[in-house]
């Protein structure tokens, strides 16, 4: 008797924690509003304002950078980085993407090539992955390394 209450108690548990777990409620997006989400740093980006760059990461985030080898945790860390990439004046082109949208989490991963005011460019392959807060959608990690081929 004693057994059969406690696989009772334990499926009911199991139930409770299933239920919980189905009630978070999604985001509604599309694809083409996680590839704004691109526009939108992208344009923070024409700022030269590294702290503006940095409001498109969450708090807990990751960035791999194409020019440093330096992973970026903390926002002091990513605007260090912005500092210095900043000045270079880079604009960037998705030249290819894929797109994957999820419950309140998205990727977009690709190509993409930065332009800056030299006249010079890097070709690199990327990857953003956001997560809604609540109230808007926030890079969680970005990775970013120039194409190793040359052309």
């Amino acid at each position: 008797m004693l057994a059969a209450r406690i696989v009772i108690v334990t499926a009911l548990a199991v139930a409770a924690q299933s239920s919980f777990a189905r009630s978070e409620v999604c985001k509604a997006t599309s694809e083409k509003e996680v590839a704004a989400l691109f526009d939108r740093w992208n344009v923070s980006l024409q700022t030269g304002e590294p702290k503006k760059v940095v409001q498109n990461y969450a708090t807990k985030s990751i960035l791999l950078p194409t020019v440093s080898n330096q992973p970026r945790l903390t926002a002091e860390e990513k605007e260090d980085y912005f500092e210095h990439f900043l000045q270079r004046k880079p604009v960037g082109a998705i030249d290819s993407r894929s797109i994957e949208v999820d419950c309140n989490t998205a990727i977009d991963a690709g190509l993409y090539t930065f332009k800056f005011a030299d006249g010079t460019a890097v070709r690199a392959r990327y990857t953003f992955t956001y997560k809604w807060n609540g109230k808007q959608w926030l890079i969680t990690s970005h990775h970013s390394s120039a194409m190793p081929e040359r052309g």
